[in-house]
């Protein structure tokens, strides 16, 4: 019975290793039809309002926003910043009251593409798992573009068009620097901080966004991401 059950443990197991990869797959030029932090957030009652585009339709500045917010050497590593995971964990040594996290753009993916909010250890190694893959299969610049339309960015509301027009009745392709950093400055929490009406936090923390996407935007690896024409990107590569 037990070699039987084992058979049969490992013909699911491959089943579904390949369907999942097929998945991953999928998603590198589909976006996903649900995650389970979208379906999570209808089950609350906060609703859900998405709008998916692609990367020509958001405005390069919301994508240097979330960058200078979240991530500022997304272009340099290969989904985990190590150096911010050990300053991480020294502040969180000093100050086990106030956790910080180091979760990189491709981790955020990761967790709102294919799993759930928490902190168990079963959901950080998939986590790690699926940061792999999405970077050795997506690449940075569909990392990002699925970061700009999954993203919870206020109650039931996720991505960058969505919130666009929710706030500022306008599409992403038309947002200016300093609302994209506004709408940037609530990712950490967009259930509490609010664009509209602008909170003292959102307004705070927008302004060190505009500073810190100021100093990143002349560099090479960003104009070649967010500024330069496709064409040109693609020669370039």
């Amino acid at each position: 019975m037990l070699k039987k059950a084992w058979h049969i443990f490992k013909k699911v197991f491959i089943v579904l290793f390949f369907l999942h990869l097929l998945y991953i797959l999928l998603l590198k030029w589909f976006f996903p039809p649900i995650t389970l932090i979208q379906l999570s957030s209808w089950m609350e009652g906060h609703g859900l309002k998405r709008d998916y585009v692609e990367m020509k339709d958001i405005s390069p500045y919301a994508g240097l926003a979330v960058i200078a917010a979240e991530d500022q050497r997304f272009t340099e590593h290969h989904g985990f910043d190590w150096q911010s995971i050990e300053k991480a964990m020294e502040h969180n040594k000093k100050r086990p009251k106030r956790i910080r996290g180091a979760s990189t753009i491709s981790q955020q993916v990761a967790k709102n593409v294919f799993l759930w909010n928490g902190r168990s250890y079963l959901r950080k190694g998939l986590e790690v798992y699926f940061t792999f893959m999405i970077e050795l299969i997506w690449g940075k610049e569909r990392i990002l573009e699925v970061y700009l339309n999954v993203s919870e960015t206020g109650k039931g509301t996720f991505g960058m068009e969505a919130a666009a027009r929710k706030y500022f009745r306008k599409p992403a392709k038309k947002l200016t620097r300093l609302e994209a950093a506004q709408i940037a400055a609530c990712l950490p929490n967009p259930k509490k901080y609010i664009v509209k009406p602008v909170s003292s936090y959102v307004q705070k923390h927008g302004q060190r966004i505009l500073r810190q996407m100021a100093n990143l935007e002349p560099d090479d690896d960003i104009q070649l991401l967010l500024f330069k024409p496709k064409a040109t990107a693609r020669t370039a590569r």
